[in-house]
């Protein structure tokens, strides 16, 4: 699974051009290709991300500047390495002593990425396209966070930088110009999204929780999330109500007395093992009537039902059960995966085009070159007739200078015109071909891996292990 040397090669320089002796990697482990036994035993904590890049960049010679990213169902270390290294063995064996896991079994689960393809996985992975849940919100703020520990430690750099600022600008585009992110994909998260239809504000509602199981927990949080104004807890063992109501900064009632308070509660989570149902239409009626008739949200989680499926008819109260939330659940699935089409075409529109960008930078060189060649034909030839021509006065030397000089710039005008248009135009690898081409026509001296291939970048084509 290690990378192969290849011929294409684009880089980094401190401001974002080209710098001959720079790559971009990505080498890692996702949901993708390991299991969750494996992602545990490598996540770092918050405060031990950057101290680990700098012991990368330190005990790996190849390594100049790095990223690591650590979230559940990734650890990553974005790189930028010297052209002459593969970072790919040092990455995994750093990671290895890191966590006391054997090297060769991160080898099986590993891969590895750069140049174009690890510019787009950045890409991607910033605009959740690679997360388990496409179009969840978290990664991006975790990326962003673990990208600024790097850089306040100063172990991630201004070489680095241009990768993963561009990385948010198309994050924030696919979030701007898709739907990816605004349907709900759980059973909690829908059982929110349909209370917000309910009610166009949850920021003056009440919220009951009957039972602990983990979705109605999950659904609370989720409410929590959106700006619920309180929650009320309870259990048939009251301490687990109490347990539960202070993680929430909620209110704890006792199991046998929760209708007494139902009146207060706007949206209802029913979460309880249970042979019949807790909560029947006649119940129900007597609490719409303490409610004054005000709409009431009842989702019910429970299998079997909680909530008699007849309190539905009741005027203003809104029943769902989990199949309700789960087919709700599937259609905006379907639509994320839609709407995900089209983020998948902008990110390879951004990757593109930075690739292109990177490009056109790395033809800067030749067109430095160009420039400083014909200058010196133009000064040579100048001095010479400057010497036989001794008798001008200062202010005629002066002219011909001048006159001189702007032949030259008004003979590169369209030259240089053409070779920016041209390369960025060009993908890597025919941006090295111009520069080659450049390079024998005007018999300039030769660069240092310019323009073969785009940021401390090699493009190798393809994708490794995903």
């Amino acid at each position: 699974m290690s990378a192969q040397p290849q011929s294409k090669v684009t880089r980094l320089r401190p401001d974002g051009g080209a710098r001959p002796d720079l790559e971009f990697w990505v080498v890692g482990i996702s949901h993708h290709t390991a299991p969750v036994s494996l992602r545990e035993r490598m996540a770092f904590s918050a405060e031990g991300l950057a101290p680990a890049a700098r012991r990368l960049v330190a005990s790996s010679p190849g390594v100049v500047e790095a990223v690591v990213l650590s979230t559940c169902n990734r650890v990553e270390v974005f790189a930028m390495v010297r052209a002459d290294a593969d970072p790919v063995g040092p990455v995994v064996e750093f990671l290895g002593r890191e966590h006391s896991v054997p090297p060769a079994l991160l080898d099986q689960h590993r891969y590895a990425h750069r140049g174009r393809a690890a510019v787009r996985h950045l890409f991607r992975v910033a605009s959740s396209l690679d997360s388990m849940m496409v179009g969840e919100p978290q990664i991006l703020g975790q990326l962003k966070e673990q990208y600024r520990l790097a850089t306040d430690d100063g172990i991630a750099s201004a070489r680095i930088r241009p990768c993963f600022e561009r990385a948010f600008r198309v994050a924030k585009r696919v979030r701007s110009e898709t739907g990816i992110a605004s349907k709900a994909v759980s059973v909690s998260s829908a059982a929110v999204d349909l209370a917000q239809r309910i009610f166009d504000d949850l920021g003056d509602k009440t919220a009951m929780i009957i039972g602990a199981g983990k979705m109605s927990v999950l659904a609370a949080r989720h409410l929590q999330g959106h700006g619920i104004a309180s929650v009320i807890v309870t259990n048939r063992s009251f301490d687990r109500a109490v347990e539960m109501a202070r993680g929430f900064g909620g209110t704890p009632v006792p199991f046998e007395r929760y209708t007494q308070y139902l009146h207060l509660a706007d949206v209802v989570l029913g979460s309880v093992a249970t042979s019949g149902h807790i909560l029947g239409v006649g119940q129900m009626a007597d609490v719409m009537r303490a409610r004054r008739r005000k709409p009431m949200f009842l989702i019910d989680l429970g299998v079997p039902r909680n909530f008699d499926p007849a309190i539905n008819d009741l005027d203003n109260v809104y029943l769902y059960n989990i199949d309700d939330l789960s087919r709700v659940a599937d259609e905006h699935r379907a639509e994320r995966e839609r709407e995900a089409i089209r983020a998948e075409e902008i990110v390879e529109e951004e990757t593109e085009r930075f690739w292109r960008g990177l490009s056109a930078r790395d033809l800067t060189p030749t067109i430095v070159a160009l420039r400083g060649r014909l200058d010196q034909i133009r000064r040579a030839e100048l001095d010479r007739a400057l010497s036989a021509l001794q008798r001008l006065e200062p202010p005629e030397r002066r002219a011909l200078e001048a006159m001189t000089t702007a032949i030259v710039n008004k003979i590169l005008h369209a030259p240089t015109a053409m070779l920016k248009a041209l390369a960025s135009e060009s993908d890597a690898e025919s941006a090295a071909e111009i520069a080659e081409m450049v390079h024998r026509l005007f018999a300039l001296e030769p660069l240092e891996g310019e323009a073969r291939g785009g940021p401390g970048v090699r493009d190798d084509g393809d994708d490794q292990g995903e």
